[in-house]
């Protein structure tokens, strides 16, 4: 059994620095180089090396503590790369970094935060001390910072260079509605949490109300409007660029986002008549005002 559980480690973070190879190849296309080094290439590099050498002291400590503050720091060497080694930005390249950079420092700072607060991640107590299981969980950052990323990594570094437009500014639009409802309802739950008149309650107002999981509805949304922000200036291989909300979509409602939660909660509060009311009557993701609730 332990052999063929190693055996699907090793195949699952092969499967993933592939898929990263591919995602770096195909953002390439066109794209800006440095010499003989396509930019976007050099980006998917330093998204897995980041993480590769942040695993060494947290498997030596087997500790998760940096996990989340590392996909952040991630986000940003990537994002600060690409601008200093493309071609001169336009205001649509130039705001797509600003985008990456503010939730990158405001989700990471958001993250760290909580895991200082709760001295630990759930998610990561069977597998920090084993080896090859933490370095896979470092190793599928380093593809999701990459992956989300592809779509803004692939306006900077692509070379194109159009007037931001009708496009550009409805994904910016579309990019600011999400990162308000992630903000609001991280906020919201982060109140919740600390308000000891809660004290083993989940949480059912705000936006919670609408949605059982708002925050991750919100980043669905940002990225998809940093998808539509970058649609009028992909070429070639750089529309495989646009897998960035589909893949965030399929990585938090089928993985680690909404799965892991929703089991967590069953556990917790499953068969009290208001969790189960709360649950039957709010839906999952896409939020809807309890006035229209059945």
């Amino acid at each position: 059994m332990a052999e063929r559980s190693n055996t699907q480690i090793i195949i699952g973070t092969a499967i993933a620095i592939a898929l990263g190879a591919l995602m770096s190849w195909a953002g390439s296309d066109g794209g800006d180089s440095v010499g003989a080094l396509p930019v976007f290439a050099l980006c998917g590099v330093l998204a897995f090396a980041v993480n590769w050498l942040a695993f060494i002291p947290a498997t030596l400590k087997q500790t998760e503590r940096y996990y989340d503050l590392t996909g952040g720091i991630t986000y940003i060497t990537v994002t600060v790369v690409a601008v200093l080694l493309s071609s001169k930005l336009d205001l649509r390249a130039t705001l797509v970094a600003a985008m990456v950079m503010i939730w990158s420092l405001r989700l990471a700072t958001f993250l760290f935060r909580r895991i200082s607060r709760d001295g630990k991640d759930s998610r990561f107590d069977n597998i920090k001390n084993r080896p090859s299981r933490f370095f896979m969980a470092w190793t599928i950052q380093g593809l999701w910072v990459l992956l989300t990323a592809a779509a803004a990594l692939a306006v900077i570094t692509g070379g194109v260079r159009e007037p931001l437009g009708a496009f550009g500014i409805a994904g910016i639009i579309v990019w600011t509605i999400g990162m308000l409802i992630e903000i609001v309802s991280d906020r919201q739950k982060s109140a919740f949490r600390n308000d000891p008149d809660n004290e083993g309650k989940f949480i059912n107002v705000g936006l919670w109300a609408w949605s059982r999981h708002p925050n991750y509805f919100g980043e669905i949304v940002l990225w998809t409007g940093m998808a539509i922000v970058a649609v009028p200036v992909l070429q070639g291989w750089q529309w495989a660029t646009l897998i960035s909300p589909v893949f965030v979509t399929f990585l938090l409602t089928r993985v680690s986002g909404v799965p892991m939660l929703e089991e967590k909660a069953d556990t917790r509060w499953g068969g009290q008549d208001d969790y189960e009311e709360y649950k039957r009557r709010t839906p999952v993701l896409i939020p809807k005002p309890p006035a229209m609730q059945s």
